[in-house]
């Protein structure tokens, strides 16, 4: 069998689970439901097209349509973004692989940044704040960018703490004061070796009866160090 894509397969049984137990989109709430789901503010503004003579842009932007509308939503995962990974080699010819810290990617999420978003016919700024934290709260760094012709990977290292995660500041304010538990520590991780069509997927989960990790790969699993962890 081939490996697919992890989130894919992670967003289906997580909705497949949902179903099974019971649950809808809209009403009934299920364990998983209540252990995964978070809610967010997302804020949509639509931009006039970029060709338009700045006048036209102006008036365009004083319209009902172009004003900034929020809507609430619900989520099961929060999807990062990385910067774009650099063309530029060093001078042995290998490709500089960046770092970026985990708090500079939450950034989306204080409902202050702002970035655009293209359809095919129109475009758009949003900007998101978080107004509730589920109990276990899964990230999904978005490696891969699909075009018409291949599928890139964004090999950027992503630094992050273990332990001790404040989320509190990405929440609206008057949900900081009565939200309780904004602090997370890491339970497992899931990392992709290889190119985007070919490779395999690794995982790295804490036994919290001995407080050791361990790495998972098919039948094989073997422990590893928390500090590597961050570097894989």
């Amino acid at each position: 069998t081939k490996q697919g894509d992890g989130v894919d397969f992670l967003s289906w049984f997580l909705n497949a689970l949902h179903s099974a137990l019971g649950g809808t989109k809209k009403r009934k709430k299920t364990i998983v439901t209540e252990v995964f789901q978070g809610s967010m503010r997302i804020f949509t503004k639509k931009l006039p097209h970029p060709d338009l003579p700045a006048e036209e842009k102006e008036q365009l932007l004083q319209n009902d349509e172009y004003q900034e509308k929020m809507v609430e939503s619900t989520f099961m995962y929060l999807t990062l973004d990385l910067p774009t990974a650099p063309l530029y080699k060093d001078e042995k010819e290998q490709l500089i692989i960046p770092q970026v810290p985990l708090f500079n990617i939450l950034a989306k999420f204080n409902g202050i940044m702002e970035k655009e978003y293209k359809t095919y016919k129109e475009n758009f700024l949003k900007r998101f704040q978080l107004t509730k934290l589920p109990p276990y709260l899964i990230f999904c760094i978005k490696r891969f960018t699909k075009n018409n012709f291949f599928v890139e990977k964004n090999p950027t290292i992503v630094n992050f703490p273990i332990t001790n995660v404040d989320l509190r500041e990405y929440l609206s304010e008057e949900v900081q004061a009565v939200h309780k538990n904004t602090v997370y520590d890491l339970v497992a991780n899931i990392v992709h070796d290889g190119k985007p069509t070919e490779g395999a997927y690794r995982i790295h989960v804490l036994h919290h009866g001995t407080g050791k990790w361990y790495e998972l790969q098919d039948l094989q699993v073997t422990d590893i160090l928390p500090q590597m962890i961050t570097l894989s």
